[in-house]
């Protein structure tokens, strides 16, 4: 009997899939034009994962427009689309061969047609997945524009883009792996962090309401209570208010981890500060955390001890 349900359940979810890939049961009499269309996106489908080019070219109109998915402004006619979308036919990608990065396989899992006479607007979701040996998934959402010429329905236009799913994934995991930090921005960076000590010691509180965000949390060395950013702030005012001043900072050694655009600073510390002519040092350790904001770094935590 569970064998039976097992199998049934089985038998359900394999038909729903395939209904999902379907468009819509409609008795308009454009069956036949439905069955043409959706044969001849999976011929271009087909066509790239073989590296087809001949076929690529002849299922896309000459005065082709829209958008591949790799433009970043609108692709012009049937040579821009070819350059853009099919570089492996006109030499700028590896050739096909060669070429182990490219469509492997798909599978459209929704698809639907709008007819305008003999103008056809076709939205649809396929998954994919690229690369002849380590295949890569992927999945990808479009609305093709169709016409009828010359009696058959070829593609005229195009918008494709990475579905949803995809971006929200590839953001994710671009996100969680660490990346190296450019000699350029790791100078920008620790530039940065120093400003962010010495605007403190010297009460700048312009600066430090521009660096230190809202949900800053700060653990200084020596206990005491957490930080928040009024805290934070009032603190900087009230050393600047006792007449101490910074004499010397410096940072012996700062480790760096970046992920994406937040970087973790492990760092050393030594700091000097002079009151009535008498100086006092401090050393210690710190992890200090930054977060790359419209092109500033900005100061979201830090925690101190003075251990050596």
């Amino acid at each position: 009997m569970l064998k039976r349900i097992l199998l049934a359940a089985l038998a359900y979810g394999a038909l729903a899939a395939g209904a999902a890939a379907q468009a819509p049961a409609r008795s308009d009499g454009r069956a036949a034009d439905r069955a043409a269309i959706r044969a001849h996106i999976e011929s271009i489908f087909k066509a790239y994962v073989e590296r087809d080019c001949k076929t690529i070219r002849a299922t896309h109109a000459e005065d082709w427009i829209g958008f591949t998915g790799q433009a970043r402004s609108i692709v012009r006619g049937i040579e821009a689309y070819m350059n853009n979308s099919a570089g492996f036919c006109s030499g700028q990608s590896p050739a096909p061969a060669a070429d182990d990065r490219g469509l492997a396989d798909y599978k459209i899992t929704e698809i639907d047609y709008v007819f305008y006479g003999d103008t056809a607007l076709v939205p649809y979701v396929a998954e994919t997945w690229y690369g002849r040996k380590a295949r890569v998934p992927g999945k990808l959402r479009s609305i093709d524009v169709y016409a009828r010429l010359n009696g058959e329905w070829t593609q005229v236009g195009s918008n494709i883009y990475a579905h949803p799913d995809m971006v929200r994934s590839q953001v994710e995991r671009q996100a969680s792996q660490p990346r190296q930090l450019p000699p350029e921005e790791r100078r920008a960076l620790l530039a940065a962090r120093e400003a962010v000590w010495r605007a403190w010691f010297s009460g700048d509180r312009a600066h430090l309401e521009k660096v230190i965000p809202d949900e800053a949390v700060a653990v200084n060395a020596g206990g005491g209570e957490w930080q928040g950013r009024a805290a934070i702030l009032d603190g900087a005012q009230q050393f600047a208010q006792t007449g101490a001043k910074l004499v010397r900072l410096e940072f012996p050694r700062t480790d760096i981890q970046l992920y994406g655009n937040t970087a973790v600073l492990y760092t050393t510390y030594l700091f000097e500060t002079e009151k009535d002519g008498k100086r006092t040092t401090n050393t210690g350790r710190g992890t200090e955390i930054f977060v790359l904001r419209d092109n500033t770094w900005v100061n979201t935590g830090w925690h101190l001890d003075d251990g050596n």
